[in-house]
């Protein structure tokens, strides 16, 4: 078994100059795609609240729309530069899945995907756990920014680089089984070619020794029986000399049968192809004859001259148009005629022949009793080319002989024909599905990354520790103010009970604090409660900290003193 012939080179997008207008515009269609999944990002996580200031995640968005935007030319800085970005700002997770994707699907080195991706992943993870701090809110560790950037990594870098691996050794298994066919199919052409040749030439060899053999002894006995009746019967001598003309027009035609059957490129006969056989001065020349005849022939032609063409093109021109006119002469005689030549030189280009009369206006010489081998034979010839020929009579009578083939030629037949009419019906909408079908296929796999992602983050979150509810054990001397209020809050029921009743606060103190003490319901039952405070000195540095109890006061007129119950969430941020 053959091996898998290697995939085809991949282009650079900016390679040609002529497409860098095509790019450009792509590119910033890509970027503003982009710039919405970044806005879409940002909703679903508006939970994290960055800290960073507005002109620069402005400016790191930017980049990193540049970076979608040349992923194709510079598929490795582009995963790793928005594996940078996504350490700092998880919004950029859609536009690197994007981007994963597309540089592993179009990478074909085993060992360079996979050290691209771990190597993004750890990108990713690391500035993730030094950055994710300092730019979240207060609460959010080291430990915490690992798990996340490694969360945003695994769900937005390695699933759709996976993905995109799979789908390019889809494309290339596909680019080689398709090469694979084509070499088949080509090779089993060719062997029909070499077959069909040999065929023709042994067909063509023997119709030369036995038909032309014949012909030439009747026409060389005509020939002596015209000499011997020169002097005795001038009419058997005449018929005679019918008999012998016949016989060199039917050599003349035999070799011309012979220059069709013998190999294609050596189309030869009695009107042998030369350098002018189907080009413009040759159909003019055709045209002229048949107006010599009084047959009124108007030439169209449109695009450039056919003397740069293959001579089998140039050939078959010739042949259509000869053969066209000649039925023109037998069973049409004196109807208008218009030959018609189209040349294109685009990258598909074509040569198209049409032939038509309008209905005589006078009976035809000869009764239209033809075989039709002649128009047979021409469908053949432009067959062989890869193009078609269609002829039949005219709505408004008249008939028409329409033939187009590709201007290089195909002998095999191998192009398809090309359409005379607008065509492509079929295939363009096979075509517009296929792109409706890659779109729908895109947004539903950026929707699953979303979603994916989203519940990585929550998971992440969810497994935050939280900090340990606040003890007034747990402050000492010397904590910030800040740090305390962290760790518990200034209830104002508790300070409006201390009022009048707490010792006298140090000197030096700025402001107290006050919380519930510990033991409530013990002290409660005693008709008191237990008040913890907290004072600061000037620099909002804790410098004492008291415990001490107050009397429960309980109003006259009404139930029991309003003095606020013991708060479960004491002591917690």
């Amino acid at each position: 078994m053959p091996s898998v012939p290697p995939p085809p080179a991949q282009r650079s997008p900016f390679a040609d100059p002529g497409e860098e207008g095509h790019h450009l515009w792509r590119a910033l269609a890509e970027a503003t795609g982009g710039g919405i999944l970044v806005l879409l990002t940002y909703a679903g996580m508006a939970g994290l609240h960055h800290d960073l200031a507005p002109h620069h995640l402005i400016a790191l968005t930017l980049l990193a729309l540049a970076l979608l935007a040349i992923r194709r030319r510079f598929p490795a800085a582009a995963v790793l530069g928005l594996a940078l970005l996504l350490g700092v700002v998880p919004y950029y997770g859609l536009i690197a899945a994007v981007t994963s994707y597309t540089v592993t699907r179009r990478l074909n080195d085993p060992r360079r995907r996979t050290l691209l991706l771990l190597s993004a992943t750890a990108l990713t993870t690391a500035v993730s756990a030094v950055v994710t701090p300092n730019t979240l809110e207060s609460g959010y560790g080291t430990g915490y920014g690992a798990a996340l950037g490694l969360v945003l990594a695994a769900t937005t870098i390695v699933v759709p680089g996976l993905v995109g691996i799979s789908a390019g050794q889809q494309d290339r298994l596909v680019t080689a089984l398709r090469e694979r066919t084509s070499a088949a199919e080509e090779a089993r052409r060719n062997a029909e070619d070499a077959s069909r040749s040999e065929e023709r030439t042994r067909i063509a060899a023997e119709m030369h020794d036995l038909v032309g053999h014949r012909l030439s002894l009747i026409s060389l006995h005509t020939g002596g029986l015209e000499m011997a009746l020169r002097d005795q019967d001038p009419k058997l001598r005449e018929s005679a000399g019918q008999v012998r003309q016949a016989t060199r027009d039917a050599m003349n035609e035999l070799r011309q049968i012979l220059g069709v059957l013998g190999p294609f490129s050596r189309d030869t006969g009695t009107q042998a192809l030369t350098d002018a056989t189907g080009t413009r001065a040759d159909i003019e020349a055709l045209v002229e004859e048949s107006r010599g005849v009084g047959i009124p022939v108007a030439l169209d032609w449109q695009g450039p001259d056919l003397d740069r063409r293959e001579a089998q093109v140039r050939r078959a021109v010739h042949r259509i148009v000869r053969e066209s006119l000649t039925n023109v002469h037998k069973y049409a005689t004196g109807a208008a005629v218009t030959v018609e030549v189209t040349h294109t030189e685009d990258p598909e280009a074509t040569v198209g022949v049409r032939v038509r009369n309008e209905a005589p206006e006078l009976p035809a010489a000869e009764p239209a009793s033809g075989t039709g081998r002649g128009l047979t034979g021409l469908r053949e010839r432009v067959e062989l080319l890869g193009g078609r020929l269609d002829s039949g009579a005219r709505a408004g009578g008249g008939f028409q002989v329409y033939a187009v083939m590709p201007a290089v030629p195909d002998p095999a037949g191998r192009r398809s024909a090309p359409a005379s009419g607008s065509g492509g019906g079929p295939t363009s909408l096979s075509g517009i599905q296929h792109r409706l079908g890659t779109v729908i296929t895109a947004l539903l796999g950026i929707a699953g990354v979303a979603v994916t992602m989203m519940l990585g983050v929550i998971l992440v979150e969810q497994a935050r520790p939280q900090p340990a509810y606040g003890k007034p054990e747990a402050i000492h001397v010397g904590m910030s103010k800040s740090r305390v209020q962290e760790l518990m809050y200034d209830n104002d029921a508790v300070r409006a009970a201390a009022a009048g009743r707490e010792p006298a606060r140090p000197a030096d103190t700025s402001s107290c604090l006050y919380n519930y003490g510990d033991d409530e319901e013990q002290y409660m039952a005693r008709g008191v409660f237990r008040i913890a405070r907290y004072c600061f000195g000037p620099d909002d540095t804790l410098t004492r900290i008291d415990n001490f109890t107050v009397p429960m006061v309980v109003e006259p007129s009404a139930s029991p003193s309003p003095t606020p119950s013991p708060d479960p969430t004491r002591g917690t941020p």
